[in-house]
């Protein structure tokens, strides 16, 4: 098997010089506002990466990635503000505003019905061949080394429709930049239980938690039944509507209305590829950034408590991710043992799993939960949906080898980022770790 090509390790050279235009910085801070909804950011300058202690060199790596950028899963929020938009102009109770947000509202619903409801954006494909191009450009030697010794890229997702396209988008572009790749990368498999555990036979304490806990559902009502957010509806609404159609909705149909249209700006960002000439569907206009900010709020508590840190006294909502993570040690053994002939592991998922994943592991900003009778907000914690999983999210295990000596070092968004503190590092803040020592620390060995 041949080398990869020159062409592809200039490629890689490049890309990482163009790359800080990228993700130098992190997005404003209004990105909150779009929960997990948030479109893709690169967190770290390639160009700032550290270098493998001496003589260590790349062997293997391995990736967890939710799906890019997607059309909403479906229609209903658009039905709704458009039947009360149709109302309100059939009375003559629109503001000037308001008359343009029916024709966008429905131009916007056309774009993700040619998509297909669920299915990846044409924001989302980029944002797949965009990691996948930085991942080659990472490491070039591990590539290069597998199309030399003909090591095998294994690909898998959960089987839903939009992790199977940005599974086939990430190996369709690494193949493409080097051809010499891609008859090593196996077809697309399927495993729900590894990566769709959350509504698989291992979730069913979970599914019966979100079901039936009656503290979750109590205090997720708490958080969402305040007077904020009746007053941040009517401001919503009435951007669109006169008083007078607005004063004459029950107060839950005007939060209902609201969180529709708060849904449909915070999925225009992930459909920009889609609107007319490329430059945003203009929903901005509709919702001011507090009240952006209080609903995506709202998003990130239903997060936090369903699929996050949760409750101090309970990890139903994260217990099970060990299955995942439990693949991240068995594949890195593998290649330490020499048992494994894969020179790279690519796995595609959803948000129901990259989030109790950070929380198992104790990533940034996912470490703590909220104390039972103290309800979670902006305030007392650091979490929130953007940054922990924005649509793309990704967490990836660089693995280097130097005699029997296995490093492995860890990108979170493609920003390098410690383990937990209970993990020691080879030295005094390097980003790399024995992996005996993460066995050690983890409970894997």
């Amino acid at each position: 098997m041949k080398h990869a090509t020159p062409a592809f390790a200039a490629l890689c050279a490049v890309l990482v010089a163009a790359t800080p235009s990228l993700a130098a910085s992190r997005p404003p801070a209004h990105i909150d506002s779009y929960g997990t909804k948030a479109p893709y950011t690169p967190e770290q300058n390639p160009a700032s990466y550290s270098k493998a202690p001496a003589g260590f060199v790349p062997v293997f790596t391995e990736n967890v990635s939710r799906h890019g950028s997607r059309a909403a899963t479906d229609s209903e929020d658009g039905d709704l503000v458009l039947a009360l938009w149709d109302k309100a102009s059939t009375e003559g109770q629109l503001t000037r505003k308001g008359e343009e947000f029916g024709p966008k509202v429905r131009a916007l619903l056309a774009a993700m019905a040619k998509v297909g409801y669920g299915n990846l954006s044409g924001r989302g494909r980029e944002e797949m061949r965009d990691t996948a191009d930085r991942m080659a450009a990472r490491v070039p030697s591990l590539f290069a080394g597998i199309a030399a010794k003909g090591e095998k890229i294994d690909v898998v997702s959960s089987g839903q429709g939009r992790a199977i396209d940005s599974a086939n988008e990430y190996a369709g572009e690494l193949a493409a930049k080097d051809p010499a790749l891609k008859p090593l990368i196996g077809a697309t498999r399927t495993d729900k239980d590894l990566l769709y555990f959350h509504k698989a036979a291992g979730g069913k304490a979970y599914q019966d938690y979100l079901a039936n806990d009656q503290r979750l559902a109590s205090t997720l009502k708490s958080i969402t039944d305040q007077p904020k957010t009746h007053q941040a509806a009517e401001s919503v609404l009435r951007k669109i509507f006169k008083r007078p159609f607005v004063d004459g909705l029950p107060a839950e149909d005007r939060v209902a209305a609201a969180e529709a249209v708060y849904n449909l700006y915070a999925i225009a960002p992930a459909m920009i590829k889609e609107s007319p000439g490329g430059r945003g569907w203009g929903l901005d206009r509709y919702i001011s950034r507090t009240d952006a900010a209080w609903f995506g709020y709202l998003g990130d508590a239903e997060d936090f408590y369903e699929k996050g840190p949760g409750f101090s006294d309970s990890d139903i909502t994260y217990k099970m991710a060990n299955v995942l993570l439990d693949d991240f040690f068995k594949q890195v053994k593998a290649k330490q043992s020499g048992t494994s002939a894969l020179g790279a592991e690519l796995r595609f998922t959803h948000a129901e799993e990259i989030i109790p994943l950070a929380a198992l592991m104790g990533l940034p900003e996912s470490t703590k939960p909220a104390t039972p009778g103290v309800s979670y907000t902006y305030k007392n914690n650091p979490w929130r949906g953007a940054d922990v999983s924005p649509l793309g999210a990704n967490i990836q295990w660089d693995v280097y080898q130097k005699g029997t000596r296995y490093l492995v070092r860890m990108l979170y968004n493609e920003k390098e980022i410690p383990f937990k503190a209970a993990c020691k590092p080879v030295a005094r803040n390097s980003a790399f770790y024995d992996f005996t020592e993460l066995e050690r620390c983890f409970g894997r060995g």
